[in-house]
C-alpha cells in the first residue's frame, strides 16, 4: 500500500522556490492525476549462473574488440576514431553524427551489437541488423523533430550502455535482458511527433484516440517497433524462442512505457521507498525502467556544451509545438511560447526537482543491486577527464560504490544557469 501511494511530491515544493511557470511546466509535465495499473510480478530476479560469472570474466576481451571485419557493415575510419570513446559518461553524440553522416544509430548500435556479443548469441543476420537499424533511423528522422529524433536515440543509448558496462550492472542480467536493454533504449522514441502527450490529448489526435489518452507517445514507440519487426527483412528476434521473444517484449514494453514522464514522481517513490526496506529486492524490470528513464533525462547531467545544445534543441522543439498551438486556438503548453520563457530557470527547476533527484535514486538502486553481487568497480579516468570505472571486478561483501561523473557536472551546469538567470533578471 505504501509503494502504491499516489502523493504528488511536488506538492512539497515550495510555492516561492521556482517561477510560476517553471512551476507549471513540472507539474504539467512530470505528474498525473490517475495513475496507470501496475502489472504486479512474483518473479524474483535471476542472477546469472556460475557458468555466467565465468563469461562475465572474458567480457573485456569481448567489449573492447573491433568489430569483426568479416561482419556486413563497414566503419568508416572517422566513425571507428569516434566510437573508440564510446564508453565515455560525456560521450560526442554530435561528432558521431558528423561522422556517420546523418546515421549515428546505425553505427552505435551496431556496434554495441557486436561488443556484448549480441550477434552470435541471438544468431541475428548481419544484413536484417542493418536494415533494421537503418528503417528505426528513417522512422526517428520522419517528423524532422530537433530534439526527438536519431541523435537523442542515439545519445539514450549510448549512456545506457555506459550504465551497464561501467557501472557493472551488465553483471546482474542475462545476455537477453542486456538485449532487451540496448533494444528498448534504441526504441524508445521511435517515431516521436516532435509534440508532447498532453499536446494529442488536448488537440485530439487520431494517437490519442488510438491510445485512449494514456501514454500516448510511449505506445506508440513501442507498437511501431514491433510492427517494423515483423516484417522479414527488419526480425532481428527471428531466432529467439516463444519463451524469449515473451521475455523481451515484456521488458521492453515495461521500460519504455516509464519514460513517459508524468509517472516519473511515482517511479521514484517506489524505488525510494523499497530502499527502505530491510533485504530490499529489486525487480529487474522496475530497476531496468529507471536506468533508461534516467538516460532519457540526462543530457543536464552531461558536459555544458553537450547539455546546452541539447536544451537548445529541445526548446526549438516547443517553441514550435507552441506555434501549432497558437494556430490551432489552443492555449501555450509551459515553455511553449517563443515570447514568453525562462530558460536559466526552467533548467535551474529541471535539475533541482527531477534530474539530480532520479539520478541519487539510481545511483543507490544501483550500489544496492551491486552489493548483492559483490562486484567492484576498478577506478580509471576517461579521455574527456570524467573519472570513470573500468572493467568490474568481484570483491569480499561490503557496500558497493560506483563512480558518478553526473554529480559534477550538474552542480556546475546549474551554476553556469544560475549566473545566466541573474543576468537575465536584471536584463528584464
Amino acid at each position: 500500500r505504501r509503494l502504491a501511494d499516489e502523493d504528488d511530491e511536488l506538492s512539497e515544493v515550495q510555492p516561492d522556490a521556482v517561477p510560476a511557470e517553471v512551476r507549471e511546466w513540472l507539474a504539467s509535465t512530470f505528474t498525473r492525476q490517475m495513475a496507470t495499473s501496475r502489472r504486479k510480478t512474483d518473479d524474483k530476479p535471476k542472477f546469472r549462473t556460475v557458468a555466467h560469472a565465468i563469461r562475465a570474466g572474458i567480457f573485456v576481451d569481448r567489449m573492447y574488440r573491433r568489430v569483426n571485419t568479416t561482419t556486413l557493415l563497414q566503419f568508416p575510419e572517422d566513425v571507428v576514431k569516434t566510437l573508440k570513446n564510446l564508453d565515455d559518461w560525456s560521450f560526442d553524440i554530435f561528432h558521431l553524427a558528423e561522422a556517420t553522416n546523418g546515421q549515428p544509430i546505425k553505427y552505435l548500435a551496431y556496434d554495441l551489437f557486436s561488443r556484448y556479443g549480441l550477434i552470435p548469441k541471438f544468431k541475428i543476420p548481419p544484413a536484417t541488423l542493418e536494415t533494421f537499424l537503418h528503417r528505426v533511423e528513417e522512422g526517428y528522422c520522419r517528423y524532422r523533430n530537433p530534439y526527438h529524433n536519431n541523435l537523442h536515440a542515439a545519445d539514450v543509448t549510448q549512456t545506457t550502455h555506459h550504465m551497464l558496462c561501467q557501472t557493472g550492472l551488465m553483471n546482474w542480467l542475462t545476455d537477453l535482458e542486456i538485449f532487451a536493454t540496448i533494444l528498448a533504449a534504441i526504441i524508445h522514441d521511435f517515431e516521436h511527433t516532435g509534440t508532447t502527450n498532453n499536446f494529442h490529448v488536448m488537440s485530439g489526435s487520431e494517437t490519442a484516440l488510438l491510445y485512449n489518452d494514456r501514454a500516448v507517445l510511449e505506445n506508440h514507440h513501442i507498437s511501431a517497433a514491433f510492427r517494423l519487426l515483423k516484417n522479414e527483412d527488419c526480425n532481428i528476434l527471428s531466432r529467439l524462442s516463444r519463451e524469449e521473444y515473451r521475455e523481451m517484449r515484456s521488458l521492453i514494453i515495461e521500460m519504455v512505457l516509464a519514460t513517459d514522464m508524468s509517472s516519473h514522481f511515482q517511479q521514484l517513490k517506489n524505488m525510494r521507498n523499497l530502499l527502505t526496506l530491510n533485504e530490499a529486492t529489486v525487480d529487474k524490470p522496475k530497476a531496468l525502467s529507471l536506468v533508461l528513464h534516467c538516460c532519457d533525462i540526462s543530457h543536464p547531467a552531461k558536459r555544458w556544451n553537450l547539455h546546452h545544445r541539447w536544451t537548445m534543441l529541445l526548446l526549438e522543439e516547443f517553441f514550435r509545438q507552441g506555434d501549432l498551438e497558437r494556430e490551432l486556438g489552443l492555449p501555450f503548453s509551459p515553455l511553449c511560447d517563443r515570447n514568453n520563457t525562462l530558460v536559466a530557470e526552467s533548467q535551474i527547476g529541471f535539475i533541482d526537482f527531477i534530474v539530480d533527484p532520479s539520478m541519487t535514486i539510481m545511483s543507490d538502486m544501483l550500489e544496492h543491486i551491486l552489493s548483492t553481487i559483490n562486484v567492484s568497480p576498478v577506478e580509471g579516468s576517461s579521455r574527456e577527464g570524467d573519472p570513470l570505472p573500468a572493467f568490474p571486478k568481484r570483491h569480499s561483501a561490503r557496500r558497493h560504490k560506483i563512480l558518478k561523473p553526473w554529480a559534477v557536472w550538474l552542480a556546475e551546469n546549474k551554476k553556469i544557469w544560475k549566473e545566466q538567470a541573474i543576468k537575465g533578471k536584471e536584463n528584464r
